[in-house]
Parts: C-alpha cells; sequence; structure tokens
C-alpha cells in the first residue's frame, strides 16, 4: 500500500489502527463499540460465495477476437460484419467435476467460455474442450453431476456410481471414450480444442435460418498428459492449468484459437438424419466434419490477465441464452434445459443485479425496467420502471431484430428413445481413430476406476464397450486382467 493513501472502512472513514483491537483496559475484553473490528470480521465471514456446483475451479483471461473470413451471408450479427473488426473477450476455463481445491489435472472434461462484448450486447458461448456430452436430456443432469461428486454416505468419489449411471446410460459411451482417452487429461488449458458442443443457429439479413456448430482450434498444438503424468502435478502442481495460463499471458506469449463452424440448412440435416440415423440436435453425437466441413471465422488471442481474480475470474456468470441479433437457439434438449439453468445459476450464485459486475457488464447501452435487488449498482435512474403504452424516453421495446421462425409438430409428451437410438457407432468410431498406442492407454485408464465397481456395473459397462467395437471391449478386459487377474471369473 502506498504510504499517501490512508486506510479506511468501506464506507471511508479512517482507520486510526488496523493491528490492535479496541478492549477495555490492556487484557479487558473487546468492546462492541469497535466497528472497524466488526466490520473486518464481518466482511471475512462473507467472502465466498456459493461455489458453482460444477466448473468451480477456473482461470480467466481478457483478449481479444478479430474476423478474418466473411460470413454475412449467413449472419446479420454485427460482430461479422467486416473481415478485421476487432471484439474485447473475456475467457474462463475451468475442470469440471472438482471442487475450488481440487487438481487441474484431474480426469475431467474441461470448460471452454468464451464472452464477446458485441455492441448489440454479450454474446456468450458456453462450451467444453470436447464436441459431444454425457447425455442427451437435461431432467438427467442433476443426477449424472451427483455421481461425479463424493458420496453422500462416505464422502469420497465413487467409481461405483460414475459407472452405476454410466453404464445405464449408453448415450453417455461417446464422451466416456473421450474422457478416458488422453484427452481427458490435457497439458493445460492452451493445448486443447474448445466447442460449443450445441447446435445453434444464424439468421441473415433476409431471414433466412442456419444451423451451425461452433470450434475452438489450439494454435499452439494439441497435448496431453498421460495418467501417470496428470497424477505427478496433481501432487507437484496442483494449479498447473492456471499457473501456465497466467504466466504465459504475463511474458507476452499471448495463446490463440481459430474460430470455426459447421454449418447447415434444415433440410441438409432432415437429408443427413435420414442417411445415418442420427439426430443432428443430440448432444451426444458429433457433426462428422466430412459431411459437414469447418469454415475459418476468425481468431481469439488471450492477452490480458485479470488484476483481481476474483472479480472477474470468479464473478463472471455466463449464459448460453446470451445471444446476440442475427443468432438463436435450436431444438438441441439439453440446450434449452441449459438456457434456464445456467441464468439461475448466477442469480444464485451472484444475485440479480449481477450483470451489472464490471466483468458481466455489457459494453453496449442498457435500457430495461429491471430496478432494486441487492447490489444494485445502476438502478435506473429516473427513468420509468414500467413499460409506458407512450414514452417519450430513447428507447422502445418495440422489435429489434426479427428472430427466424422453427416450424413445431407432435403432441406433448415425455418422449424415451432409449433403445431406439445409435448411442454406439459414433464411440466406436472415435476408439477406431485412435492408434495404437492410444487405444492401449485408453483401456488402462478405464481399467483402473472399472476395477474398483461391483460385477453387475462391470458386466453392463462390458457390454456397451463390445457394442461399440470388439476390441474396444476386448482392450479394457485384458486392462482389467492385468490388475486383477481372476476379476473377470
Amino acid at each position: 500500500m502506498n504510504s499517501d493513501k490512508k486506510l479506511t472502512t468501506a464506507s471511508g472513514i479512517t482507520v486510526s489502527d488496523n493491528q490492535n483491537s479496541l478492549s477495555a483496559g490492556p487484557r479487558g475484553p473487546l468492546l462492541l463499540q469497535d466497528f472497524h473490528l466488526i466490520e473486518k470480521l464481518q466482511h471475512f465471514n462473507r467472502e465466498r460465495i456459493p461455489e458453482r456446483v460444477v466448473h468451480a475451479k477456473g482461470s480467466g483471461a481478457y483478449g481479444q477476437f478479430i474476423v478474418t473470413n466473411d460470413i454475412k451471408k449467413y449472419t446479420k450479427a454485427k460482430i461479422f460484419e467486416a473481415i478485421g473488426k476487432i471484439t474485447e473477450i473475456f475467457v474462463r476455463f475451468s475442470t469440471v467435476g472438482g471442487e475450488k481445491g481440487s487438481a487441474d489435472t484431474e480426469r475431467d472434461p474441461r470448460g471452454f467460455a468464451i464472452r464477446f462484448y458485441t455492441e448489440e450486447g454479450n454474446w456468450d458461448l458456453v462450451g467444453n474442450n470436447t464436441p459431444m456430452f454425457f447425455i442427451k436430456d437435461p431432467i438427467k443432469f442433476p443426477d449424472f453431476v451427483h455421481t461425479q461428486k463424493r458420496c453422500p454416505k462416505s464422502n469420497l468419489k465413487s467409481p461405483e456410481m460414475m459407472f452405476d449411471f454410466w453404464s445405464k446410460a449408453p448415450e453417455s459411451l461417446h464422451q466416456v471414450t473421450m474422457l478416458f482417452s488422453n484427452r481427458g487429461t490435457p497439458d493445460g488449458y492452451r493445448h486443447m480444442d474448445g466447442f460449443g458442443s450445441h447446435t445453434f443457429s444464424l439468421i441473415n439479413a433476409e431471414g433466412s435460418l442456419y444451423y451451425v456448430k461452433w470450434h475452438l482450434k489450439t494454435q499452439q498444438g494439441i497435448k496431453n498428459l498421460t495418467a501417470t503424468r496428470a497424477a505427478e502435478l496433481a501432487g507437484i502442481d496442483p494449479d498447473y492449468a492456471q499457473r501456465d495460463l497466467f504466466e504465459t499471458i504475463e511474458r507476452g506469449d499471448f495463446p490463440k484459437w481459430k474460430l470455426m463452424l459447421q454449418i447447415a440448412t434444415e433440410k441438409e440435416l432432415l437429408d443427413w438424419e435420414k442417411r445415418t440415423g442420427w439426430n443432428p440436435f443430440d448432444l451426444t453425437k458429433v457433426w462428422p466434419h466430412a459431411d459437414f466441413p469447418r469454415l475459418d471465422v476468425g481468431m481469439i488471442e488471450l492477452n490480458k490477465n485479470p488484476d483481481n481474480y476474483y472479480s472477474h475470474v470468479e464473478q463472471v456468470g455466463f449464459s448460453p441464452a446470451n445471444l446476440v441479433p442475427g443468432m438463436g437457439y435450436s431444438p438441441d434438449k439439453m440446450l434449452q434445459g441449459r438456457l434456464f439453468a445456467y441464468h439461475d445459476a448466477q442469480l444464485y450464485r451472484l444475485g440479480a443485479n449481477h450483470q451489472q459486475l464490471s466483468v458481466n457488464s455489457p459494453r453496449c447501452p442498457v435500457h430495461n425496467q429491471q430496478r432494486d435487488g441487492l447490489m444494485a449498482l445502476h438502478n435506473g435512474a429516473d427513468n420509468l420502471n414500467y413499460d409506458p403504452v407512450i414514452s417519450e424516453q430513447n428507447y422502445s421495446s418495440g422489435k429489434v431484430s426479427e428472430e427466424a421462425t422453427i416450424a413445431l409438430s407432435g403432441e406433448i409428451g415425455r418422449y424415451d428413445f432409449r433403445n431406439k437410438e445409435d448411442d454406439y457407432t459414433q464411440a466406436g468410431n472415435l476408439f477406431r481413430l485412435l492408434s495404437t498406442s492410444e487405444k492401449i492407454d485408453l483401456c488402462n485408464n478405464l481399467a483402473c476406476p472399472l476395477s474398483q465397481v461391483s460385477p453387475s456395473v462391470l458386466k453392463r459397462q462390458l457390454y456397451h464397450f463390445d457394442q461399440a467395437d470388439k476390441s474396444y471391449g476386448q482392450g479394457v478386459r485384458e486392462a482389467l486382467k492385468n490388475i486383477n487377474p481372476n476379476i473377470l471369473t
């Protein structure tokens, strides 16, 4: 602290002594009137907001996005209106299942969330380092996350819980295969790709709709850790990924990713679904690059570390519902669930006015009728808190942009597609893409937790491996026998 700056209370009142409490005599009891002591202890007790249920431990940085290719024929979003246009961004990387104090190198998907501060509002691309996910219906999400957390009885992580769930949800096999490959332990955040994962949509100036999947291709090259090295780093440097990202940016070696997209019309997706049998809006599936080639859009660069971790990385609140004009959603059920869940999580963690915090605040004017609540930093001044029939104010609630229409059909119901959809082919394709050594690593990585589960769970899970590829199941069996020769008898 600079010597010319006087320590004050939060109300700006100068603190006379920050080392000694006010007491009745040298050894007497403390006095309630020592407001500085009381305020200091009260604030200390409230320094932590609720931890994120998922993505609790993360790292973040500011940077920029620059447009490198023209995609105006697909979208009217102003962020893409000119090649060379630059937009400020904030990126938060994270592990998913671990607590805030967990190791960066644990086997886990990695969150990859980007906020684009556009002149039309914040666009949040909230994804992972994998193009698929474990489930296709959000009603299963709380159950899935519970299996990745601690057992309520023992307070220990439980392979039995994890594989009990996965073995009863064959749709998870695609993501499980990627998770237990070496991609499940990336070498820091800089050496992994990112994906929006869901199917989104773009709308052009004529109102035409296109479905898209967003991709982020690392320009540092893909690097992964072996299970052995990941475990070593968890003990030596549990903050390995955060340290690597922070120190790399500090020395001016700014990491970059190429922003790309896959794009298709509704007819193209319908034709593809008829040919393959795969629902293009199913989050457990991917769009093969051979069917939907990736197009370059632009480049993101991270070039500034936050000056305060809590203010920026901990208090950032993303939501996939944050899309700007020229963008839209899709019938992806998981996306539909996340549109509610993410914003609701921020209301719980950060409060009703969390968008007013610096890292969440749009870089464009905001006009609404939201007033009051905790931490109302900007409370609308003397503007009306309702939408008048006739207004002399300089903004309107009339239509700002047209949204593309999506035809809906069918009867309301809870549709069960288990045993009716192909949950194995894409998982098998991923397995067959791996090199021989990568297949061995995958099987060994799976065998370790599977050696700790009950016989019934193991039997169900081995069945799924066999359905994806016979050699997949055989490889896991051989790895299990290396751990316990009698495990399959």
